[in-house]
């Protein structure tokens, strides 16, 4: 009789163990996976794109010059998509306003309506006003308009006759200039004074937060104007925007500091910092190899709650007269022709500004929100 084999079958040969993604997953990759969760946080990082991209091609997105003049606070002027009969047309247009052979009945002045005999056709990628992109390529093509080129005024015109839209967008480009200047001038100032400040401790760190205390001390507003009225009115535009940035950068580094110095005092207490200073590691290198790198993810987040903050200022300042000088265009210059009631009340579209100020402080405190909570994935 054959001995029956007992042996156990041969297990399956084993290929290689597959481990999950996340697992060697760098810390950028695990704060932008958590990112992602946050939908307040992706939309305020899309919208933060978009208007990067609109500050950088506002001359292809305005659809007309912001210089050029036509008639003097023209109301919007929004698409339509029916013709005389109120029947429905494929292609977007407009019916600019004219008068009517009707007369008013009280003030027997010709009634003004939409001229539905010249429509003017609206598309994409159409041609218009020249003007050279990032100042070098020369180009006549816009992202929309009016395919004839014949003005379209989508938020209609302020008191002078030039297009609302076309001055936002192009206003973005100062605003947010002074705003990403301004918040790195801050960030660098603070993040290397609290960094400092907070390692060495001491005599440095008494005299230094003394100081601090003296810039927050400051009250910034009236501080802000008396600044700004020191240069003459005939100053280039350019030194005056200068100024500008100095001042609000000047005025505000001492936040930051003080809230790095406080992350700083905790990180210099932790184990591994201990043991660089045992084994006789450099402070330069204990600086920028172990507390920045940790101190950076506060930085962050405070950058981009930082930036409406000065979004606001600048519209604020500008609306005073104190920050932006023509021809340079930005949201708190063009905020400027609603300083009377009257104007509010009769044009109500020059408010328009006011919805991109809206958009950029939302876009940046939502993105800011949603890397607070992801900063830590762990």
């Amino acid at each position: 009789m054959l001995a029956r084999d007992t042996s156990p079958p041969p297990l399956p040969a084993e290929g290689p163990v597959e481990r999950p993604a996340h697992g060697n997953e760098s810390y950028t990759a695990l704060v932008w996976r958590r990112l992602k969760r946050s939908w307040t946080g992706m939309a305020g990082f899309w919208l933060v794109v978009l208007l990067i991209l609109m500050a950088v091609f506002a001359e292809f997105l305005a659809p007309m010059d912001p210089k050029v003049t036509d008639v003097a606070f023209a109301p919007p002027q929004l698409p339509a998509f029916h013709d005389r009969d109120g029947d429905f047309v494929a292609r977007p247009r407009v019916y600019a306003l004219a008068d009517s052979a009707d007369l008013d009945p009280v003030t027997f002045q010709p009634i003004v309506g939409p001229d539905y005999d010249h429509p003017r056709l609206l598309g994409l990628f159409v041609e218009g006003a020249p003007y050279r992109l990032f100042g070098l390529i020369a180009a006549n093509r816009h992202f929309f308009g009016s395919m004839d080129g014949q003005p379209v005024h989508f938020l209609g015109t302020d008191k002078f006759g030039r297009d609302v839209l076309s001055r936002a967008i192009h206003g973005s480009r100062v605003s947010l200039m002074i705003a990403l200047t301004v918040v790195f001038i801050i960030t660098v100032i603070g993040t290397t004074v609290g960094m400092a400040s907070g390692y060495f401790g001491g005599r440095f760190d008494v005299w230094m937060q003394r100081f601090v205390d003296l810039v927050l001390a400051f009250p910034q507003l009236p501080l802000y104007l008396a600044l700004t009225t020191l240069i003459p009115v005939t100053a280039p535009t350019n030194v005056f925007l200068a100024f500008v940035i100095i001042v609000m950068s000047a005025l505000g580094w001492a936040q930051m500091s003080r809230e790095v110095r406080g992350k700083t005092l905790a990180l210099a207490r932790i184990e591994y910092v201990r043991a660089a200073m045992a084994v006789g590691a450099t402070d330069r290198r204990i600086i920028m190899q172990h507390i920045f790198p940790n101190v950076m993810s506060h930085v962050i987040v405070a950058v981009t709650l930082a930036i409406p903050t000065v979004v606001l200022l600048e519209s604020f300042l500008g609306f005073l007269g104190f920050a932006v000088k023509p021809p340079l265009i930005s949201w708190g210059l063009m905020l400027q022709d609603t300083a009377t009631y009257s104007v509010i009340g009769t044009y109500p579209w020059i408010l328009s500004p006011v919805g991109f100020v809206l958009v950029t402080v939302f876009a940046f405190n939502a993105l800011g929100d949603g890397l607070r909570d992801a900063v830590d994935p762990y």
